[in-house]
Order: structure tokens, then sequence, then C-alpha cells
């Protein structure tokens, strides 16, 4: 056990340890952390649905029917009326054949790329994708090909210098860390003309973009025919619990039959399920959830202008103000802390080395003080000239 001491003394050398904090109290954004209230900027509820008092009395009253467990995997008897109909509301939603529920998205992906690629295949993946996408492409053992951010270019010239049998290229739709649009107009194409499927992972476009919250695929007009594969969660926009994926009958009944990380786990609860379906109807109905996120995201851009702080270009509720340094970060959050602001540090490995951040991300939840205490937070953080 000495070389994991020795291991996590230089992770707090680095500032790169990682530490929970512990929430007392409380509902987003405005919680209890030792004691202390402070109003949070860093979780991915954008459409302030995990409050929702109609989510809430949903999950409620469906525990009452179904209880608290699903009891058993999908395939033996964990999948039930509810599962059904959610999937069935999903397919509609997205415009697609069918949907298929998962646990977490982290198991979503790697069911996806387990079950559709093997070693004798490639998987072309942007190198900002979530951490699940790259750990797909290992479990699967596929040759995995990494192009720069957001560069088609580099794209073609890696399909065209690929001898396999099956390509796939997976993208995230909207960069977790960096919080840009892929540009999946542009890769549908390069995916057509090598005879590629396309993957996207719409985690943090879902409810956020497009039609109805219909996602990035919406804010494109992308059919299914162009991206064949959509992965999407509940645990952002939709402020519940799980993952789906959507696309062809045959897909989804590829992914019932052979994705590992579908057959071998526990259903989520069927209670779930329909506190989830309560929640997409109400994100599907209320716009203006899209247009109050939509305005706080152009007023903090413009106070932020204002203060000369150096963030990242982004139109989405993910806003990182970058610092460099671990250790420069850490010490931001911790001077907002002290302010009663909660917003974490975000360092390597988790965004490159060099580009480490705070990760700010807004909500329909916050209301006009809460960003104008946010903007008077950012104002007095320690910084050098110009940034």
């Amino acid at each position: 056990m000495q070389s994991l001491v020795q291991e996590l003394e230089r992770r707090q050398d680095a500032s790169l340890y990682r530490s929970r904090i512990l929430i007392e109290d409380g509902r987003y954004p405005e919680i209890v952390v030792d004691g202390q209230r402070l109003l949070a900027f860093c979780s991915n509820d954008y459409l302030g649905m995990a409050d929702h008092p109609e989510v809430i009395a949903a999950l409620q009253r469906s525990a009452d029917r179904y209880g608290v467990g699903s009891g058993a995997a999908q395939l033996v008897t964990g999948h039930s009326i509810a599962h059904r109909a959610l999937e069935e509301e999903l397919a509609d939603f997205t415009g697609r054949a069918r949907a298929l529920l998962f646990s977490t998205g982290y198991m979503a992906n790697l069911g996806i790329v387990s079950a559709l690629m093997g070693r004798a295949d490639a998987l072309f993946q942007d190198r900002l994708n979530h951490a699940s996408l790259i750990d797909a492409a290992r479990l699967s053992q596929t040759r995995l090909k990494r192009y720069p951010h957001g560069d088609v270019a580099a794209l073609g010239r890696q399909l065209g210098g690929a001898d396999c049998k099956r390509r796939l290229i997976a993208s995230d739709g909207v960069f977790s860390m960096d919080g840009d649009l892929a540009p999946l107009p542009q890769l549908a194409e390069a995916a057509r003309s090598r005879g590629a499927w396309l993957m996207v992972d719409d985690a943090h476009g879902l409810g956020v973009l497009g039609t109805d919250g219909g996602g990035i695929l919406s804010h494109y007009a992308l059919s299914q025919d162009q991206v064949p594969i959509l992965m999407g969660t509940f645990g952002k926009s939709l402020g519940t619990f799980g993952a789906f994926v959507a696309g062809s009958a045959e897909l989804i009944e590829t992914l019932i039959q052979q994705a590992r990380s579908y057959i071998y786990t526990t259903a989520p609860p069927p209670a779930l399920a329909e506190a989830t379906r309560t929640s997409l109807r109400i994100v599907r109905r209320d716009h203006w959830r899209r247009e109050r996120l939509q305005d706080l995201i152009g007023r903090f851009r413009r106070g932020a202008e204002q203060l000369g702080l150096p963030l990242l270009a982004s139109q989405t509720p993910i806003q990182p103000l970058v610092a460099g340094s671990a250790e420069r970060a850490l010490a931001w959050s911790s001077a907002l802390r002290r302010r009663g602001l909660l917003v974490t540090a975000m360092r390597p490995p988790t965004v490159p080395r060099g580009s480490a951040r705070l990760r700010l991300t807004l909500s329909a939840a916050h209301t006009d003080e809460h960003l104008e205490r946010l903007l008077d937070g950012l104002a007095q953080l320690p910084r050098e000239q110009n940034w």
C-alpha cells in the first residue's frame, strides 16, 4: 500500500487531489455545505427540473405503485410498463424509430461501442470527448483514432487511411468542459462520404438546444439517417437520472442482444422512469425555461466581458473560465467559496494540462440576483494584469 500513499501524496503536491463536498441541506442552486449556505454555479441541472414539484410528485406517487427498486435486469423482470412508455416517448421526442433505456450515460456509451465494434473495426473520436467514450473504445478493443478538437479535415484524412471493416465516428454534441458545439453537419457529411456511422453523445444538449429542447440534432436539423446513433441522459436538463440510446429498430435490437452494460445490470427503478416521463413533458412544454437560460447566458457573458474575464467561446450553459494552472484554479474556487459561491475547479486529467479552469454553469433556476452575486464575486478574484 505504500505505493498508493506515494501516489496520493504526488497528487496533493501537484494540486490534483480530488475531494468530495458533503451537501447537508437545501435544493439547488442554494445548498448547505459544512454548515455554510452556498449559491452553486456548478450543477448540470440546466433547466431547474431536479426540484420541480410535478417531477417530485410523480416519483413519490410511482414509488407507492412500483416500490423503490426494479429488482432485476431488464431482460429478467426489470422491464416495466413505465420503462416501455418512457422509451416510446423518447423515440417520439427525438424523431427516431426506437429508444432503449440505460442506467447511466457512461453505461450507454460502453454498451453502444462494445456491441457494435470489435478488433477489426476503427473508432474515430474528437480529442475532447467524454471519458466514457474513450473507455468504450478500450473495452471494445477496437482501434481508436483521435482527431484534433473539431478538426473535420483531420478526421477525413484519418478515415481515408483506415483499413478496417467498420468505421464509427463518435463525438460529444456539446463538449462538457468547453461548452462549444461539435460541427455535426460536417461530421455527418464526412461519415456519409466514407461509409461510416456517426454517433452523438448529446448529454449536455438535450433539453437546452433545438425545437422543444430536442437537442443538438434538432438544432442542426439532422435526421436519423445522417446521425444513426444518439445517446442522451436524464441527469442534466431533465433533472432525474439515467440515459437512453435512440435510433433504428435494428440498432436497438442489436443493443438488447449484445450490449453487456444493458444485459448485465439492474434496470433503473420504474418510479424514476415515471418521474422522467413527467420531466420530459414539462421540458417540451415550457419553452420559457430555455428562453430564460439563454437570457442568463447572454447577460453573464456581457458582464464577464466588461470584467475582462478570459471565458472560452461558449453559447451554452457551460461557461469555462480558464485559469491555466491547477493551483490558480483552486485558489479562484476557494476565493469564491469564501464569498458564498460554489464553483468547482476542473483540473487535469479532466481537462488538458495547462487549461485548468472554473467550470461555471448556469440554470433557469438562477435569479437575476444570483447572477449579480456571481459577477460581483468574479470581479473580486485575485488576478494578474490582464488576467
